[in-house]
């Protein structure tokens, strides 16, 4: 297990992080999943960005977090990268 990985781990006995690790990560998984699929079919951000019809600039906000993405502009990613928007359901 890396530092980050046990620090994760450590950090999850506060209920306040737990809270917080829930409330975002699924958020990040998708981020990740995003920069891979882009990455394994060897596109920059540039490029995937012309290809949508958006800047580098966006791509990149998108790809660190700093920007919501609308349903379209996630649908146009995951039509350029092969990819399918799957919801999964959390119970409450």
């Amino acid at each position: 297990m890396d530092d980050l990985q046990k620090h994760i781990q450590e950090s999850m006995a506060d209920p306040g992080f737990q809270k917080a690790w829930k409330e975002t990560e699924p958020t990040y998984e998708l981020i990740r999943q995003i920069i891979a699929l882009r990455l394994r079919k060897g596109l920059t951000q540039r490029e995937l960005a012309r290809r949508i019809g958006t800047t580098q600039s966006v791509i990149a906000r998108i790809e660190s977090g700093g920007q919501n993405m609308s349903i379209r502009t996630l649908k146009k990613i995951a039509n350029e990268l092969d990819a399918d928007v799957k919801i999964e359901l959390l119970p409450y």
